[in-house]
This record gives structure tokens, sequence and C-alpha cells, in this order.
């Protein structure tokens, strides 16, 4: 990755981890494995992170810092104190948790950033489920070319703004700009959108499915 680029890791993966440990045992002796403590602290932290919702980045930064950060210490030992099979389910789960460590706990930085990747999958998905009808995304070009037209898509849902009138103020207003100026490039990004690209809510939300 290029520098200056930090890297975030995907907590609901982790708790994925520990979830796949309990499935691999019989419902009888779920309640006593070790796994249900990686499970438990997981969704203790997502817990927190529901309660800040409405909070800024900066107040919600402050908030994880008084009680995520103790949190994942505590965590972080008790992954260190166990020494299961490395080949069993539980073992795997401490495994990748452990090695994802560093990343995991990033989301500390900074109060934009997420717990988990599950938005970016999300936004991900209807690219994966639309692409068995396309007939040219098995060529490099077509590939570029979704990305870029996805990408647009998604930025716009994510700010709140209709993605057909964003994409006809777009190409209604870029023949006109200059492009040699960046700034002329910038009037266009999602974030830049007058009021007429937002959508309604009844409309936002059919864009959510």
């Amino acid at each position: 990755l290029p520098e200056g680029v930090t890297v975030v890791g995907c907590m609901a993966h982790a708790r994925r981890k520990f979830d796949e440990a309990l499935k691999a045992i019989s419902a009888n002796d779920r309640a006593s494995s070790k796994a249900v403590p990686g499970q438990r602290y997981c969704d203790a932290l997502f817990a927190l992170e529901d309660k800040w919702q409405s909070l800024t980045p900066e107040e919600r930064n402050e908030q994880r810092q008084k009680q995520s950060a103790p949190l994942l210490t505590e965590f972080r030992q008790w992954l260190e104190g166990l020494h299961p099979a490395p080949k069993s389910a539980f073992g795997r789960a401490v495994a990748y948790t452990l090695e994802q460590w560093p990343w995991l706990c990033n989301y500390l930085l900074d109060g934009r950033l997420e717990i988990s990747n599950n938005l970016a999958e999300r936004s991900v998905k209807p690219f994966v489920m639309g692409r068995k009808n396309f007939l040219f995304a098995n060529t490099p070009g077509g590939a570029h070319d979704s990305a870029i037209l996805y990408s647009l898509v998604e930025t716009a849902k994510a700010s709140g703004l209709d993605p057909y009138r964003y994409l006809v103020y777009v190409f209604k207003t870029a023949p006109n700009l200059d492009f040699g100026n960046a700034k002329n490039v910038e009037t266009l990004l999602p974030w830049n959108a007058p009021d007429e690209c937002h959508c309604k809510e009844a409309a936002c939300e059919m864009n959510k499915h």
C-alpha cells in the first residue's frame, strides 16, 4: 500500500471466527466453550459503538479512549493467556484475532473510522449481485468502468443523494467545465452536490435495497 495509508481491521470478521468455533461443537457444549468470552468481548465493543452513533467523531473518539481502549486491552490479555489447539476452530479464531490485532485496534485512531467494514461490504454487494447480468465485466476495461460508476453511485447513496438526480447533475454540468482546473472537478463530487440532488426519505430507503 502507498505510504501514509493506515489499514483498519474488521472486528466483525474476528467475531465471526468465534461464532464459527461455537458452531463447530455440539449445542450442549457451547455454553461452557472458551469461545463464548471471545464472542462477548466483540459484542461489548459493538454495543459501545451503537451507543455512540449520534456523537460527533471527536466525541466518539473521546469515548473510545475511555471505554473501548481498556476493553480491548482486557480482550488482548485474555487472548494471550490461551493456548488452544492450533488446528481447532477455536484455535484458528484466537490465532486470527491476535494476527489481526494491530489493525483491529486502528479504529481508535480517529472517530470517523469504523469498528468493522460491514458498511463497505454492503456497498459492494450490488456490484457482486449485478455482475452476473453484465456483458463486459470479464474484461479489464469493463471492470475499470464498472468500478468508476459504482464508486460514484455508492458514494452518492452514502452522502444522502438520489443517484439518478446526482448523475443527471454530473452529466449536465461536466461538459461545461474546464477540467484543467482541479477545483472544477471537486464541484462534481457527491459531497459538493447541490440540494436538488438530495433524495427524499422514501427514495433513500429504496436506494438502500
